[in-house]
């Protein structure tokens, strides 16, 4: 839970029943949970509004999408881990723009422009 363990969590009821006292504690525990609650509820109607308001094309966003460590993870390291579990990915062919062959655009027999200047 939130990277703490069973001796930081002991520690913070010990220093909670310091500051609070044990009549107090139920009290302030109740208020906190209260507080969560608010604060979780608040946050689904933000991304729900969110989403409403997106226009259709982009339906399918998630809010959890812009943290960089998700991103990274689905853009970056799916790749990977397909190639790494022996799936292979199918890659578009590269094919370069045709070149223009200057031959053609002069013509047969006939010579490059001659600047006397440029030389």
């Amino acid at each position: 839970m939130f990277g703490l363990g069973w001796l930081e969590i002991g520690a913070l009821i010990v220093i909670a029943l310091l500051v609070f006292g044990p009549e107090k504690l139920p009290e302030a525990a109740s208020q906190a949970g209260k507080t969560l609650r608010n604060l979780r509820r608040m946050a689904n109607n933000a991304r729900d509004d969110l989403r409403a308001g997106l226009p259709p094309e982009l339906s399918n966003f998630d809010p959890a999408d812009l943290n960089p460590r998700n991103f990274v993870r689905k853009h970056l390291l799916d790749d990977l881990e397909d190639d790494w579990n022996g799936q292979p990915r199918q890659l578009e062919p590269v094919t370069a723009p045709p070149v223009p062959d200057p031959v053609d655009e002069l013509g047969y027999g006939e010579l490059p422009p001659y600047d006397s200047e440029a030389t």
